[in-house]
Parts: structure tokens; C-alpha cells; sequence
């Protein structure tokens, strides 16, 4: 029998639709990227870009457990002196609550150049509209 190497000319990718509505964030961000990278499908490969695209709708309504919204900070730095700034979840999902679902997905993909390529799979929006019907996205459940 001969090994089989998923690359991005043989692989086909599809498109799922998940909707981030009461889902909680660490679940739906690690089942996002196993399905960005491909980790959901029979012919996986670490190496090659063989995954799906995934639409996230309803991002500003995602769940964060236990006491997160309060103490969880998102920190940044400018690269200058004193360039350091932090806000809470709660400042990060009032002005941008994307970035919550992106941050979290980001940090669980390879950290390389493959998975910035990855990334790209994701499409994320704060609320239920998205311009990828024509795409014709299956649904895909999260575990609860």
C-alpha cells in the first residue's frame, strides 16, 4: 500500500458555516482550526494546506466561562518604549468581537507560514449576515 500526501492542487476544500451564537469560545476556536487544518479529513498531512474554509456568523455572541469577560486581558505592544497596552474581553468584544473568535483560533493553529496561510480560511462576522451563500457553506456542529 502506498502513502497518500494531501497537498493544495488535489485538495478539494468545502465550506462550513458554524454559528458562534451561546457557543463557548475555547470549543468552537479548537473545532475551527481542526478543520482549517485539515484534521477533520482522512488525508491529513501536517505539512500541506489541505483544509476547509469555515464561515463564523454571530462572533459577538460567543461565551466566555467563568470569569474571563472580566479578567481576561488582550495585550499589545507597539514595539516602541512604553508601547504596551491591555483591555479586558469585555473592551475587546464592545469595539471589535471578531477578534475574540480570531485571537483564540490564532493561537491554535502552527505558528508558521502554513499557518498564516490557514488563517485565511476563516471568515468571521459579529452578527448573522456574510456574503458567502453562493458558496453554499455546510453546517457543522460544535461538541457541547
Amino acid at each position: 500500500m502506498k502513502t497518500t500526501f494531501a497537498n493544495k492542487e488535489t485538495a478539494e476544500p468545502r465550506w462550513f458555516l458554524v454559528d458562534a451564537k451561546g457557543q463557548v469560545l475555547g470549543r468552537l476556536a479548537a473545532t475551527v482550526a481542526n478543520v482549517i487544518r485539515g484534521k477533520n479529513t482522512p488525508s491529513f498531512t501536517p505539512h500541506a494546506d489541505a483544509g476547509d474554509f469555515v464561515v463564523v456568523i454571530n462572533a459577538a455572541q460567543v461565551r466566555l466561562t467563568g470569569k474571563k469577560e472580566t479578567r481576561k486581558t488582550y495585550m499589545t505592544f507597539s514595539r516602541y518604549v512604553g508601547g504596551h497596552k491591555s483591555e479586558s474581553a469585555a473592551r475587546v468584544r464592545a469595539r471589535h468581537p471578531e477578534l475574540l473568535v480570531e485571537r483564540a483560533i490564532k493561537g491554535m493553529v502552527p505558528h508558521t507560514r502554513l499557518g498564516r496561510v490557514q488563517l485565511r480560511k476563516v471568515k468571521i462576522y459579529p452578527d448573522a449576515d456574510h456574503p458567502h451563500a453562493s458558496q453554499q457553506p455546510l453546517s457543522l456542529k460544535i461538541a457541547a
